[in-house]
C-alpha cells in the first residue's frame, strides 16, 4: 500500500494535538505519583485517611485539601540541609522542562500548519526537528522526576527512620506521569513524521525536476 503525504500529514497531525493534549493533562493533574497508606491508618487507628497523592505543583490528602509543594525557586529557603536543597534543584528542574516542551509543542504546531500548507522542504525539516527536541525536553524532564522521586523516597526512609516503610505503605506512580510517557511517545511519532514529509517533498520535487 502506498503512503500518501496527506496521510502522513494527518498522521503527524493527530499525534500532534494528542502529545499537546497528554501532556497538558500530566502538568495540571495531581496524580504523578499515590500513597496508599491504609495499613498505617488501621496501625495508627485513625479515623481520617492519611493516604495522598501529588502532581507536580500540590499534594492533596484523600478527600481532604490540598497542599501547595515548596516553591523551589524561593530565595527565602537558605537554611534547608543539602539533601533537601538537591531534591528543590530536581523539581525545579521538572518544572522548567515540562512546562518548556509544552511551549515548543505549540510552536511546533504552528510552524508545521503552516507547512503543510505550503509543502515547504525546509520548514517542514525544522517542524521534525522541533518536535523531537521537545520529546527530549520530555524525556529529560521525565528522567529528572523518577530520579527525585527516588530521591524524596531514601529522604522520607532516613527521617522516619523506618527500613520497612514499604510494608506499612504503598507507593506507586499514577495515572498522570503514565499520560506524560504517552506524550512523549507521540511526540516522537509527529517528529518523525514530519521528517517523512519533507523527505516526501523532496523526492517529489526532484521529479518535478527531472521531467
Amino acid at each position: 500500500m502506498k503512503v500518501t503525504l496527506n496521510a502522513v500529514s494527518l498522521l503527524a497531525a493527530l499525534a500532534g494535538v494528542v502529545s499537546f493534549s497528554f501532556l497538558l493533562v500530566a502538568i495540571s493533574t495531581d496524580f504523578w505519583y499515590l500513597i496508599d497508606a491504609s495499613k498505617l491508618q488501621k496501625l495508627l487507628n485513625r479515623t481520617d485517611s492519611l493516604s495522598s497523592h501529588s502532581g507536580l505543583w500540590r499534594t492533596c490528602q484523600v478527600n481532604r485539601t490540598c497542599f501547595h509543594l515548596v516553591n523551589p525557586f524561593n530565595p527565602d529557603i537558605s537554611n534547608i540541609t543539602t539533601s533537601h536543597k538537591q531534591l528543590l534543584n530536581m523539581h525545579g528542574a521538572v518544572v522548567i522542562l515540562l512546562p518548556l516542551s509544552l511551549i515548543l509543542l505549540i510552536f511546533g504546531a504552528m510552524t508545521g500548519f503552516i507547512s503543510i500548507l505550503a509543502q515547504a522542504y525546509f520548514l517542514l525539516m525544522f517542524t521534525g526537528l522541533l518536535f523531537l527536541l521537545g520529546a527530549l525536553i520530555t524525556l529529560a524532564g521525565l528522567s529528572i522526576y523518577i530520579t527525585y522521586f527516588a530521591a524524596g523516597f531514601r529522604e522520607a526512609i532516613l527521617l522516619l527512620g523506618k527500613k520497612n516503610l514499604l510494608d506499612i505503605i504503598n507507593i506507586r506512580f499514577g495515572w498522570s506521569l503514565a499520560f506524560a510517557w504517552l506524550s512523549l511517545a507521540t511526540e516522537v511519532l509527529t517528529g518523525l513524521a514530519f521528517l517523512l514529509m519533507a523527505r516526501m517533498v523532496d523526492m517529489k520535487q526532484r521529479q518535478d525536476c527531472t521531467i
